[in-house]
């Protein structure tokens, strides 16, 4: 599994792919969150990274099928899929080792990230800020990437062209994230089952956990969903 992970990791990390995509994550926030008029934290007037939290989602729904898109539909194009078949490795330990090796690019993706804390801080009244908010949310963000992570993974494995890989996690990624929220807020679901409907959606435990109270039934929500793709992924690979 770990071999798999650091093969994966070598490739992103090889090419300027990798590097120009983190980049472009951290250039996005940075320009929503300092530069552009209607979206900086300047005119917002308050010391708090609720914009970041709140743009973050949207710009990690393109940018997670855009790591993943390669992860299997490569292994698949080029024919090296059977090579893994013959190393004593079980489909768990292919998929697991790709999906660490994600959720490692995303946290390098994150963690310079942690540099608008001290800055609002830095730029803050009384040198204070709601520590507590910011820590619960990035624990949402983190929680909400490694579910794009299983789905893009997924994803990746239905198809060998990358391309078609990366719409299809993509609406996968938005319909989850957006579309039970959408539904629940149709005129004849409005005091029956509108509040049932959202819990469905991801961004109803991403809004619960950014509040700053990390619920345990928003991450047994956040590790089934995961579960629930990779295991698909799984199922997959043993079809091909």
């Amino acid at each position: 599994m770990f071999s798999i992970a650091k093969k994966e990791l070598h490739q992103f990390f090889s090419s300027l792919t990798g590097y120009i995509t983190i980049i472009l994550f951290l250039l996005v926030n940075g320009l929503f969150l300092f530069v552009l008029k209607d979206s900086n934290i300047f005119d917002f007037g308050y010391a708090t990274l609720d914009k970041f939290f709140e743009l973050s989602p949207w710009v990690l729904l393109f940018l997670i099928p855009a790591i993943t898109m390669r992860s299997l539909s490569d292994e698949f194009r080029t024919g090296t899929f059977e090579i893994l078949q013959t190393r004593p490795l079980t489909k768990w330990q292919i998929v697991l080792g790709k999906y660490f090796a994600i959720l490692t690019v995303i946290l390098f993706s994150l963690l310079p990230t942690l540099i608008y804390v001290f800055t609002i801080k830095s730029l803050s009244a009384g040198g204070g800020i709601d520590t507590g908010g910011i820590m619960g949310s990035y624990i949402g963000l983190f929680f909400l990437a490694a579910v794009f992570s299983a789905i893009g993974l997924c994803c990746s494995g239905l198809t060998g062209n990358a391309v078609i890989a990366f719409l299809i996690s993509a609406f996968a990624c938005l319909i989850l994230y957006f579309g039970f929220s959408a539904v629940s807020q149709l005129p004849m679901l409005q005091g029956k089952a509108d509040y049932y409907i959202e819990m469905l959606g991801i961004d109803f435990h991403y809004r619960s956990i950014s509040r700053g109270v990390v619920d345990t039934r928003d991450i047994i929500y956040f590790l089934s969903i995961i579960f629930f793709f990779l295991l698909l992924a799984v199922k997959n690979l043993h079809k091909k």
